[in-house]
């Protein structure tokens, strides 16, 4: 299975979906420093956040085989500049995290993960399970690389 990397703001749903995706029971913890797992790289908020901890995320990107930008589907805003996927030689991939949150918008975050540089945008929800076994599916995939 390819490693994934996952990367987004505080609060986007990345250590949510590590558990999800792991068949583990969700509970929430914040994430403090970078969790190296055996598929999946769960990383924190603010090392998206604040440009002076950014470095770290370029360095993991290189640790895994895909690189996921996380985003809620309640967020206010995109977090993720325009062709931020131009900055990695990884696949890039979006996910759009509780799409069954009361305020949810994912075909707006969608489109946000779209100008960033995604091709690809799985829709999710760590509580109801939709969408994860795409994810999962997707790692599975052999690639030609």
């Amino acid at each position: 299975m390819r490693k994934l990397i996952l990367i987004g703001r505080v609060a986007a749903g990345k250590t949510t979906l590590t558990q999800a995706l792991r068949g583990e029971e969700l509970h929430y913890f914040k994430t403090q420093y970078i969790n190296y797992m055996d598929t999946i790289i769960d990383t924190p908020g603010e090392y998206t956040e604040l440009r002076q901890l950014s470095g770290p995320l370029a360095l993991y990107s290189y640790e895994a085989d895909v690189v996921g930008l996380v985003a809620g589907a309640d967020e206010p805003y995109s977090i993720f500049s325009p062709c931020i996927t131009s900055l990695v030689n990884r696949e890039v991939v979006g996910i759009v995290t509780g799409i069954d949150r009361e305020n949810a918008k994912p075909e707006r975050v969608a489109n946000w993960l779209r100008l960033a540089g995604c091709k690809k945008i799985f829709f999710v929800s760590s509580y109801t399970g939709e969408g994860l076994s795409d994810i999962l599916d997707y790692l599975k995939e052999e690639t030609d690389a």
